[in-house]
Parts: C-alpha cells; structure tokens; sequence
C-alpha cells in the first residue's frame, strides 16, 4: 500500500500484461499511447495514475502447470545485480517447492525496462541501491486455500529461512491478490 502512497478508501490492483517479446511490447504500448480512445479518456481513469508502478521485466523463470490461478502472491524485491545467478538458483529451487505445494504457476521475472516514476516507481519502493536491479515476481494458486496450506508447508518445511537469499528481503514488497480480469481464461 505504501509503494503506491495508497489512500484508506483504495484498494491496491496487481496486474500484468504478457508479451512474446519486448519489441512486441514497445509496439503496443505506442499503438496504445497514440491512440485516440486513450487520448480522449484522459482525465476519466478510475484512479491516479502518477501514483502506478510499471515497468518490463525479462522472464528468469516460468513454471507453469496450466492450472486455473484463482489466487495471486506478487512480490517485487531489489537484488544486486551480481548475485543474478545466485537469485536464478535460489528461484528455480523455490518455483519447485511452489508448484509441489500446489502453485499452477511461479514466474520470476528480472527488471529491464524499470522507468523512474513522478511520484511512485518501482526503484522507490523498494528501495534500491545503485548496483542493484529490480525483480518481479508471482506465484498463483488455484485458490486462496490452497494458497494459504502451500504457505504454510512452506514455512514448517524451512521455519528459520535457513537458506541465505541474495537480496535483502526487509526491502521486499508482496501482496496476496484475487483476480478481477483473467483475459487467458477467454
């Protein structure tokens, strides 16, 4: 709620489109930024658009069980750059444990396209320090239920987080997220 200076009457939306490649991406978004429609709309968004985080990501990992997601954990945390292998190893070993606990997609995603925002941005939130780049990430589960029984296999399979991750996790955002438009179910 933080990150995007949220007020006590919003509610926080988390979303994502999906690209089969950047230059696909940057293809749209300008089709999308010229056209007329957007154009006329202007001051009539349903919320405040100075405070929206947005940005690309390249995909690091995809584990996907082609499940229906009707819950979604999403996570943006700043790792250093240097240790992008480490957090590689540290997610595809994690994505594993998620899906046998019965996640139907774990994607983690590293920032390559992150702009600086005017009033809120991705860097801002969490923090991050020059060496340092910007990953996305998001597990869906079936339901919110068997979200909350991964989650805790999770925690009683490693209670004290033994494992030493290549970021610091004070830094890191999440939420829990129940979809209000799913345009790959159509």
């Amino acid at each position: 709620r933080r990150s995007v200076q949220a007020k006590d009457d919003e509610t926080v939306v988390f979303s994502w489109i999906e690209y089969p490649s950047k230059e696909i991406r940057d293809a749209a978004n300008h089709k999308i930024m010229t056209d007329s429609r957007m154009q006329a709309m202007g001051e009539q968004m349903p919320f405040d658009g100075k405070r929206m985080i947005f940005g690309g990501f390249d995909t690091i990992v995809d584990e996907d069980s082609s499940g229906t997601a009707g819950y979604t954990d999403g996570f943006v945390v700043p790792v250093p750059s240097e240790k992008k292998a480490d957090y590689l190893a540290l997610a595809q070993r994690m994505a594993g444990k998620f899906k046998e606990y019965g996640a139907v997609r774990v994607l983690e995603a590293w920032g390559d396209d992150v702009p600086n925002g005017e009033v809120t941005d991705y860097w801002r939130a969490v923090q991050a320090q020059d060496g340092e780049e910007v990953v996305y990430s998001y597990i869906q589960w079936p339901d919110k239920a068997t979200r909350d029984a991964g989650w805790a296999r999770m925690m009683a399979a490693d209670p004290e987080q033994s494992t030493p991750m290549p970021f610091d996790g004070k830094r890191m955002f999440w939420g829990g997220f129940r979809p209000i438009l799913d345009t790959a179910a159509e």
